[in-house]
């Protein structure tokens, strides 16, 4: 209740005019996150509001909104989200791999579902309140500290290895050494690949596919003379 001695500030804080200290914010709930949870089904609700009122509770300057179609969580940039499913809810954070997490829970329930505490179907499937507050304090430190999460290597596209028709037929003919040489790892077979079919004349070009056959029925690997003993 507002009175004469307290004044509401932008932000939802309140001045006491007395002491002219700070109280508790206000959180800073958003109508379309409302709308999300009542539209979730009967299961989901409890969970929703339970994750919602810890993330205030944590973090009470998080601003709410919908992204992606479900309930996300921003504070100096994005932090976590929360969202129901036909039959189970989902919570997680943006930087989970990098939230300390000495009992392994995180790392145990995000590959069940979307999120990091896996499939939630009811409040006995999440972690004690204590358990998600810091990992949500943690989270939140992390933006607070400006760490971000380590930028993704890029996947290396191999391109598929073609074998000319002597090679193939040179193959065909030594069984011991096509099962091998199937058996090869991808850069295996192309050393050999390349060694063959680098040669600059075709008396060596012949040599070589005829050494590479032999050494390959052989179990060897094109620089198997480099291998340490």
């Amino acid at each position: 209740m507002v009175t004469q001695e307290s004044r509401p500030l932008t932000g939802g804080f309140f001045v006491d005019n007395r002491t002219a200290k700070k109280i508790n914010p206000m959180p800073a709930m958003n109508k379309k996150v409302d709308a999300y949870i009542a539209k979730s089904a009967d299961f989901a609700r409890p969970v929703l509001q339970h994750l919602r009122k810890l993330v205030h509770a944590a973090c009470p300057e998080v601003a709410e909104n919908i992204k992606w179609s479900f309930p996300c969580f921003d504070y100096k940039g994005p932090f976590c989200s929360m969202a129901a499913f036909k039959g189970h809810c989902s919570f997680g954070f943006w930087k989970t791999a990098l939230i300390p997490d000495p009992k392994g829970i995180l790392s145990a329930r995000r590959d069940e579902a979307m999120g990091s505490l896996g499939k939630i179907t009811g409040i006995h499937d999440l972690p004690p309140d204590k358990t998600i507050i810091g990992f949500i304090k943690a989270a939140k430190k992390l933006n607070d500290e400006g760490i971000k999460l380590p930028a993704r290597k890029k996947a290396v596209v191999k391109e598929p290895l073609v074998l000319p028709g002597y090679f193939r037929s040179a193959l065909q003919k030594n069984k011991k050494a096509t099962a091998v040489f199937e058996a090869f790892s991808y850069s295996q077979k192309k050393e050999y690949l390349q060694w063959v079919t680098e040669a600059k004349t075709e008396t060596t070009r012949l040599s070589r596919l005829q050494t590479a056959i032999e050494w390959i029925a052989e179990g060897k690997i094109r620089n198997w003379k480099y291998q340490k003993k």
